[in-house]
This record gives C-alpha cells, structure tokens and sequence, in this order.
C-alpha cells in the first residue's frame, strides 16, 4: 500500500557529506562550550545531589491540592521546593514534599522541617520524613556516572561486535557528542539536574543510538552492493535511503515529548525539554557525526569481517 503523501521523496539525493568538515567544526565548538558551561556554570543541581529533606504528607479531609500545598511550602522561604503526587500499590495517593539542604547543618534541617509541620497543622498526616546529606547525594552522582560510563561500554561491545571497530568508535563518539551537548543544554537553561535527569540522558543514548544504528546497517548493506562506489557517495546514498524513517520517527516522538510539556505539569517539564533536545540532537549526530566517522577511519568493503564477506558471494549454481 502506497501513501499520498511522502515527506521525503524516494529519489532524495542530498548531498550530506559535502558538509562534513562544516559540521564536525561547528560541533566541536559547541561540544567546547558545553563542557566549559557545565563545569564553570553548572545546571541547577536537585536536591538529589545537592541533599535536602523528603517529606510524605497525606491530606486527612480533602483530596490533595498540589498548587495549595506548593503554594504553603513555597512562602516558608526554604528555598528549591519540588512536590509531587505518588501512588503506592494499593493505590493509596500522598505528596511528596522535597526541600533543598539548608545552610547552617542538621539545625537549619529540623528548623525547616518544623515550619512545614506548622504550616499545614492537622490537615495532612506526616507519613515519612527524610534527611538526606551531602554523602548521600554524592553517591547518587557517582553512580549515576558509573552507570552511564557501564552503558557506553556496553555500546562499544555491542557495535563492535554487530559491525567492525569503525562502527563502534563512530557510535561512541557520537553518543558522546550527544551527551556533552545535552549537559550543555541543561546548564545553559538552567534546567533542573536530578536523578530523572540521568534517565533522560541514557534514554536520549537508547535513543541516538538506534538511529545510528539504522544509518549504519544501510550503510554496509550499500557497501555490499556498490564496491567500486566512492565511500562519500555511497555513504550519503544510504543516509538517503533511511532519511524518510529517521525524521518520521524523530517527528513523531517529538510530537509525544510536545504533548507531555504543554500538559505533563511543571513536575516534568524540563526531563521533557531535555529529551526533546536529546531527541534533535541525537538525529542531527546519527547523519552529521556517526557517518562521516567512517570517512576519516577509510572504510571499505575489505574491512567487513569473513563472515560479512561470505554473504556478499554469489550463490553458486
């Protein structure tokens, strides 16, 4: 069945190698400036890792108001105040109250605590309270790192052993690429850095690198296929030939990721933001950096393994 409407048209050629020294200028000056503004500017680091007070209350009487219980919380002066609604498994509903770790130790923390007692008096039941101090947040980043850095190299492997070497450096350098620029982007805007931030930042790897992926499977079925054909020309010829999938997908997670920010709540929006730059900018690394990695590497059709080579004889009569 043939669709009406196509968004990219079968005989597409663009030439986007032609663009490559371009690119990898311009994304190795924002890849510069990324690093410099999240070390020297920094995001706006969560309370999990800046440490602070968790707090689970119950309304006794009436359903839970988030904008009312944010509002009271807020007017106490406590400084970075998140709230949000959880349901345990028997669906019994309570606010979670987050307050950033406050200057002057375990006093300021009781202090706060206890103004948020006497802010909501006996209209809430007080479920739990926690303090969580500064070692405890560092561990939270250090594993976050630690996990991020497993996941790379589980990419490595994977791509490595699925293609050759080049692929799998090409991928990882990519992937890189895509990271540093979303640290980037977090610190430029001032985005919320939390724990939900480093599960945006392996969803947006999940995510470029199955774009990759599918750029680079084209790529060594079209240099099955065209042995003889310059690797800059068979390259952007494969990139063509998945063009149409790859903004389709792009399109439409980034109409989902619209639809969560407008409506999803101020809980959520700057995680959505963030895959949705995650998103733009792992498809921009898929054609723009993974691709022509293989050009400085001097792909060829020799460097497939045996096993590639075999599947691309003839079948004997």
């Amino acid at each position: 069945m043939k669709f009406p409407i196509r968004l990219i048209p079968d005989d597409t050629r663009i030439p986007f190698m032609r663009l490559r020294v371009l690119n990898f200028t311009v994304s190795g000056l924002l890849t510069i400036a990324s690093i410099l503004l999240f070390v020297f500017v920094g995001p706006d680091y969560g309370i999990d890792f800046r440490g602070g007070t968790i707090i689970e209350v119950k309304p006794i009487s009436e359903p839970a108001d988030l904008a009312s219980i944010r509002s009271t919380v807020t007017g106490l002066g406590l400084g970075d105040v998140q709230i949000t609604e959880v349901t345990d498994p028997g669906g019994d509903t309570s606010i979670l109250i987050r307050i950033q770790q406050q200057e002057g130790g375990e006093t300021a923390q009781q202090e706060a605590i206890t103004k948020v007692r006497e802010a909501f008096g006996d209209t809430v039941e007080f479920r739990r309270v926690e303090i969580v101090g500064p070692r405890v947040s560092s561990e939270l980043a250090f594993n976050g790192v630690v996990g991020m850095a497993v996941a790379l190299f589980g990419i490595l492997i994977y791509i490595w052993f699925r293609f050759e070497w080049q692929f799998a450096v090409g991928a990882i350098v990519s992937t890189l690429h895509d990271l540093i620029l979303t640290l980037g982007f977090f610190a430029l805007f001032k985005l919320e850095f939390n724990l939900a931030s480093i599960a945006a930042l392996l969803t947006i790897v999940g995510y470029s690198l199955n774009d990759t992926v599918v750029v680079y499977d084209r790529i060594r079925e079209t240099l099955r296929k065209y042995k003889k054909m310059p690797l800059t020309e068979l390259i952007d010829r494969a990139i063509n030939d998945t063009l149409a999938r790859t903004t389709v997908t792009g399109m439409t997670t980034l109409i989902a990721l619209g639809s969560l920010y407008f409506f999803g709540g101020e809980v959520i929006s700057d995680f959505v933001l963030a895959m949705m730059f995650g998103v733009v900018i792992g498809t921009y690394s898929s054609i723009f950096i993974a691709a022509p990695m293989l050009i400085y590497f001097g792909l060829r059709p020799s460097d497939l393994s045996n096993e590639e080579a075999e599947k691309t004889k003839p079948a004997e009569a």
